[in-house]
């Protein structure tokens, strides 16, 4: 395994250890799986290729809904693929210089679209009443992002992950 797969590895695992932190970090609300995991993995967009942010999201929602109890059961596999879908198209996004397409799609792909299954699987109310707390854990999720992505980026010579 060459120096640059080795990194690229290590730094994966240590930011889906960072997303476990995060899961034990709650949002209060109706759902209990709402909670401060997803930020790692929006940051790794920085240094991580895109499968591999992906990998953090789904990973991170998993450890989420482990320190949860898995309130939804089988369900959050489905939701630890739309996670890894949704980082993925946010990577691509921030790759490609859409500063501000990026933060509105991940905002209304997390807090709303992700979620929408749910109104057809368990029911239109559980539905609504899950959008506040989802919507409020994304919005702090994406603030603290907002605030330690440009103090990353200049920290972080994210080039030099990817050679």
């Amino acid at each position: 395994m060459n120096k640059s797969k080795l990194r690229i590895i290590t730094l994966t695992a240590l930011t889906v250890a960072i997303c476990v932190i995060g899961s034990f970090i709650k949002v209060p609300g109706f759902i209990t799986t709402a909670a401060l995991d997803s930020a790692p993995a929006f940051l790794s967009v920085l240094f991580l290729p895109p499968a591999f942010s992906g990998i953090v999201g789904g990973l991170g929602h998993l450890a989420t809904s482990f320190t949860s109890g898995f309130p939804f059961g089988p369900f959050h596999i489905m939701i630890a693929i739309e996670m890894f879908i949704m980082v993925y198209i946010f990577n691509v996004l921030h790759r490609k210089g859409f500063s501000i397409i990026k933060w509105v799609f991940l905002v209304i792909t997390n807090a709303i679209i992700l979620p929408f299954p749910f109104y057809f699987i368990m029911s239109p109310a559980f539905y609504f009443a899950a959008l506040p707390s989802l919507l409020i854990a994304t919005i702090i999720n994406v603030m603290v992002v907002m605030i330690v992505m440009p103090i990353l980026s200049k920290v972080f010579n994210h080039k030099e992950v990817m050679n």
